[in-house]
């Protein structure tokens, strides 16, 4: 989707549920770990994820600081044994504005099996039923036309266009749409 956010005030994840591990129908989500760190920078470093996540040379190093962020919390997408990509969560507990966001990644050789879908119904699951967050949001390129499919089928809405939002790999600003879903809107596949 695109490069891990800068922490920002209010913003945290609930580190006490690093052990935490979820069961979808297609996925297993656990809490990633160092041993997942080559699996992951691989994955980052194909051509279609590093044009959404972009990073520098050192993609291991990228991988290791989004591990040990305490302001999100990185599961490991696991299928089989085989890690097939990464999903992040951070939340604002400001009172008056609590909700919490996703990020993830997918290895592009399994896209279309709907494992990304089944990885986002199974994490807002978890922030809506575990964590009791009234809304989450999600925020891709408004290019990723697959990306807002596969977050539609999940419940999550457009609500508006976030005009030069980032900056891409070649210097020009593009467009992300900004998406959200209610608690009630959360669909089951």
């Amino acid at each position: 989707m695109r490069q891990k956010r800068s922490p920002r005030p209010g913003f945290r994840a609930n580190m006490p549920h690093m052990g935490t591990i979820l069961h979808g129908t297609l996925v297993t989500l656990r809490p990633a770990t160092t041993d997942d760190i080559p699996a992951l920078a691989a994955i980052r470093g194909t051509p279609e994820v590093f044009a959404r996540w972009r990073g520098g040379d050192d993609l291991p190093a990228e991988v290791a600081n989004d591990l040990e962020s305490p302001d999100t919390e990185t599961f490991a997408i696991d299928v089989g044994g085989q890690v097939v990509g990464a999903i992040q969560w951070y939340a604002n507990n400001d009172d008056e504005y609590r909700h919490a966001g996703m990020d993830l990644y997918l290895d592009p050789a399994v896209h279309g099996l709907g494992l990304g879908t089944d990885a986002v119904r199974t994490m807002a699951r978890h922030l809506v039923h575990d964590h009791h967050y009234h809304r989450l949001v999600i925020d891709p390129a408004a290019d990723n036309l697959a990306a807002i499919r596969c977050y539609t089928k999940v419940g999550f809405r457009i609500v508006g266009t976030m005009r030069q939002y980032e900056r891409g790999s070649d210097g020009t600003w593009h467009d992300n749409v900004l998406m959200d879903l209610l608690a009630d809107e959360l669909l089951d596949g």
